[in-house]
């Protein structure tokens, strides 16, 4: 009989439940009067080994590395609130050949956060989620995670690990092993067959969301607040990705995007070439820290496109390493019809090899203007939306017509919000603690 999800056996008090740290103040404000309905604590530890469902107004609480089996879907009801216990290193893991089937919606979102009260909640309290896919990447026949998080990658970019839809991870990112902390939603090796949408990742205490080669697709993701970068990709990630937000806190951050192919072979295959459309990224002007909007490097190709980029410490954009340049030049590496303003490193000179600013405003309808957005740096109450007359919406800027392959929209805005549809409210948190 599996240890892990046998309520019989793993039924605990409420007293109990704070020895352990999960009190009616943990989660979100929003969520709290969903969590308290059931007066006890259900402890998932270990391996996930039959179909299982978290249903919503339960306290669940994740000890330890706790795994998805292969051949397991793991069902999460919308509305439900699953913590990660501190002291375990609690984190969600779903092992090559598992499913998450996390499926909430705006008025019911899914949340996984931290098992501290409200007021006592920081950067990397618990660990995260990760996703461990068969679609290929550029590292061999298999890769394995950061601290022994599963084997992953293989030849089918068509898999499916499931759905993340109206996702909230909050407060993770806990030092896994020494120097090595966990990323808020990691996709290694995920393929296209897994749907993504609506996701926002927040104080997350190393990167917000990281994919490590694959194949799968996101659209309308937010990042709030990551210690580290906001989006990040390495080893062969080719998806698609559109409606995306990062807002960044300068007391600890680093770059909006930085994007890799492979550090120890930057030639490697497949090479790191995603399509992007309609994001925008908020560095943190007032500092100390919020480093590049878009730092890509070692081999790095993709499509970037409709893109806001304000308020960082460092560079516009930033391209190092001589086979990136040579992406650029060759066409596989595209950055058009995107704004940038107020970023106060300018360009990079990719170490005097390659101007970047004189290639990104040579044809590819890049401006150095103000944007115009509504509230972008307010860090309770954010708007991201363009004010009327902004040189996103007015035609200043020639807005890129996305490939009509179905999974794209085709708009007629810069940046990854529209000024009719703020779809960064309702279901998400801006909470510091």
């Amino acid at each position: 009989m599996s240890r892990l999800f046998d309520k019989r056996f793993w039924m605990l008090t409420l007293a109990a439940a704070f020895v352990v740290g999960v009190g009616v103040g943990c989660g979100d404000d929003e969520d709290e009067n969903n969590n308290d309905d059931d007066d006890t604590v259900n402890v998932i530890e270990g391996h996930i080994t039959a179909n299982t469902v978290l249903e919503a107004g339960r306290n669940r609480l994740l000890r330890g590395a706790v795994f998805v089996d292969p051949g397991v879907t793991l069902t999460i009801e919308p509305g439900a609130t699953i913590y990660g216990e501190s002291v375990s290193l609690g984190t969600l893991i779903v092992s090559r050949g598992g499913k998450i089937n996390a499926a909430g919606t705006a008025a019911a979102p899914i949340v996984l956060t931290c098992d501290q009260p409200v007021g006592s909640r920081g950067r990397g309290q618990w660990g995260g989620l990760i996703i461990n896919g068969s679609a290929p990447t550029n590292q061999g026949a298999e890769s394995f995670g950061e601290g022994d998080t599963g084997a992953y990658g293989g030849s089918n970019p068509a898999d499916n690990s499931g759905v993340l839809s109206y996702v909230r991870v909050e407060y993770a990112g806990i030092e896994f092993s020494p120097d090595n902390e966990l990323n808020g939603i990691a996709f290694q090796g995920v393929g296209n067959g897994t749907t993504v949408d609506h996701i926002q990742v927040h104080f997350n205490q190393d990167d917000g969301i990281e994919f490590f080669g694959g194949t799968v697709d996101m659209k309308y993701a937010l990042v709030t607040a990551a210690r580290d970068d906001s989006f990040d990709w390495t080893d062969g990630w080719t998806g698609r990705g559109q409606f995306w937000v990062a807002q960044q806190r300068g007391d600890e951050a680093d770059n909006g995007f930085e994007n890799d192919n492979s550090n120890n072979n930057n030639e490697a295959e497949p090479r790191s070439m995603p399509t992007i459309y309609n994001v925008t990224l908020i560095g943190d002007p007032n500092g100390p820290e919020s480093v590049a909007a878009m730092r890509i490097r070692e081999g790095a190709a993709g499509i970037y496109a409709n893109i806001i980029a304000q308020g960082f410490l460092g560079h516009n954009l930033r391209i190092d390493q001589e086979s990136t340049f040579a992406q650029a030049m060759n066409g596989n590496l595209v950055v058009m019809s995107s704004i940038f303003h107020n970023n106060a490193g300018g360009w990079s000179d990719g170490d005097g090899l390659f101007d970047a600013g004189e290639w990104a405003l040579d044809g590819k309808d890049n401006l150095e203007a103000d944007p115009m957005l509504t509230d972008p740096h307010n860090f309770t109450a954010p708007n991201f939306t363009p004010k009327a007359g902004s040189p996103a919406i007015d035609g200043t800027v020639r807005v890129a017509a996305p490939p009509a392959d179905g999974f794209f929209t085709n708009v007629d805005f810069i940046g990854g919000v529209s000024p009719n549809d703020n779809w960064t409210t309702g279901w998400t948190t801006f909470a510091q603690n």
